[in-house]
């Protein structure tokens, strides 16, 4: 049984209360929170009552969870000024938290994607900070908690889930302080040098140690957690561990922050490639290129984060250069749209636009294309025929907490072959290590690497492959929720 939490009185930023503890439990022993609800809605007649289960890997790795611990998951369904009542779906029960006009525009698009998202990142773009939108953020964020509160078992356990919930864990526990509460964070966690920007910096650190357990990407975001707590609210670490004392000096809650670095379904990917219309459809792909020889690909969401126009900058170089033409080479740029009412990625549609236009315009003949470019997301299928019918992954991120698609490119790769060029600044550089490590920074560097995996020889290719194919194996995304749910379990225990 989790104990009482209470954030000491020099700790305690002023705010106004969120209500009076929850008095009647639900019934859910396991409860995932997260911005969104793990279905989208969908007009197919075969629909489960207009809603079809989301293909996330997060969702994969926790739907079997839910279903043997009588779960529920919070979050909101995706549509603004909309109420729905809870319902069930393929064996969870899905708890709507509703959104306004105002709040999806203050809290999500402002806050969470214009303040914390590039601030998190390195601030590759200014983040904008806005006392409205701050304002905004702890409103949501008190909804979501009361929700989880009132659904939640005595003792059960709730896991959040991201950036745009990191004030849940303590709302959470001023409701419910019998619950045991995890929280992970799938985006990094900035140095304090950066975090110390925040205005309310002091306010996220005190949110999130209310968590029982605090889950990173990577040890240096851990680290850099640790090492805020300690600057900005004054916490005694020791080891991973947050110590919170009160005025005389006794510990009144502890906090554990660690690495869980999270992974795909592995199982799903492969079933996938070995399908023989995936098969079919991979050699559709390449036949459309004109069979070039070789065949390169890049897979992102069109965020400034991913070093796509780094790529194309390489590859238009690499063309003018003569290093490649588009006799022998191709590559295939995926950027599905992506938060396209934020002004930052306007602009960035705009100049990749702009530099696949310039290429291409250079660079094509009636035969050959240098660039396909695809503005649109694709269903799973899709995406690992692009996986089987390319020679080289291209993930290329300025910064990013884990980048899923490089470890999707590797569980796909059955037959070992194909080269993985991978920015160092990614979460799966720390495990991929055999993978073309890149500073995507560096053209120059790059441009060398990418010629590197275009010409591995088919032996060192087989081997860097099988080195990342066991460890991609060895840890998918169903391990990853066992081991940060079973570590959680053990540091919720009364101490």
């Amino acid at each position: 049984m989790a104990q009482t939490r209470v954030l000491p009185r020099e700790l305690h930023v002023p705010e106004e209360k969120i209500g009076k503890p929850a008095l009647h439990p639900g019934s859910s022993d396991f409860i995932v929170v997260s911005n969104r609800l793990p279905v989208d809605r969908t007009s197919t007649e075969d629909s489960d009552a207009g809603w079809r289960r989301s293909p996330g890997g997060l969702v994969t790795a926790l739907a079997p969870v839910m279903a043997t611990r009588d779960g529920a998951w919070v979050g909101w369904h995706g549509a603004a000024d909309g109420e729905l009542e809870p319902f069930h779906h393929e064996g969870m029960d899905l708890i709507p938290v509703p959104l306004s006009a105002d709040e999806v525009e203050l809290y999500y698009e402002g806050f969470s994607n214009a303040s914390l998202w590039p601030l998190y990142h390195d601030v590759i773009a200014p983040p904008e900070f806005h006392r409205t939108w701050w304002d905004a953020y702890r409103t949501v964020n008190r909804r979501f908690a009361a929700a989880a509160a009132g659904a939640a078992a005595p003792n059960a356990t709730v896991w959040v889930q991201d950036y745009q919930l990191q004030l849940v864990p303590r709302y959470l526990r001023q409701l419910r302080p019998d619950l045991r509460i995890g929280f992970f964070n799938h985006i990094p966690f900035p140095p304090p040098e950066i975090f110390a920007q925040l205005p309310w910096r002091r306010e996220i650190i005190s949110g999130l140690l209310e968590a029982d357990l605090i889950g990173f990407q990577r040890p240096s975001d851990s680290a850099n957690f640790l090492r805020s707590a300690r600057r900005f609210v004054g916490a005694g670490v020791k080891a991973a561990q947050v110590q919170i004392k009160d005025l005389d000096g006794k510990v009144v809650h502890i906090s554990r922050a660690a690495p869980f670095p999270i992974s795909i379904d592995v199982a799903k990917i492969q079933e996938l490639a070995v399908r023989p219309d995936v098969i079919a459809r991979s050699k559709q792909i390449r036949e459309d290129l004109g069979n070039p020889e070789t065949i390169l690909l890049g897979v992102d969401r069109l965020d400034y984060t991913k070093g796509i126009t780094h790529r194309l900058k390489a590859y238009g170089e690499l063309l003018t250069d003569g290093a490649i033409t588009v006799e022998d080479a191709a590559l295939i740029q995926v950027a599905s749209p992506s938060r396209e009412r934020v002004e930052s990625y306007r602009l960035l549609r705009d100049e990749v636009d702009g530099m696949v236009g310039r290429i291409n315009g250079q660079f094509d003949t009636t035969s050959n294309t240098a660039i396909r470019y695809l503005h649109h997301s694709y269903p799973v299928e899709e995406m690992v025929a692009l996986y089987l019918a390319s020679d080289v992954m291209l993930v290329t991120s300025l910064r990013d907490g884990m980048n899923l698609v490089a470890k999707e490119y590797v569980a796909a790769r059955g037959n070992n072959t194909g080269a993985l060029v991978l920015s160092e600044f990614t979460g799966a550089a720390d495990q991929l290590k055999s993978a073309l490590l890149v500073n995507p920074h560096d053209i120059d560097g790059l441009k060398t690497a990418i010629m590197r995996a275009v010409r591995l020889s088919p032996g060192e290719s087989s081997r860097r492959m099988r080195a990342m194919r066991r460890q991609v194996l060895a840890h998918d995304v169903q391990r990853w929720s066992e081991e940060f749910l079973s570590t959680l379990a053990m540091e919720a225990e009364p101490q």
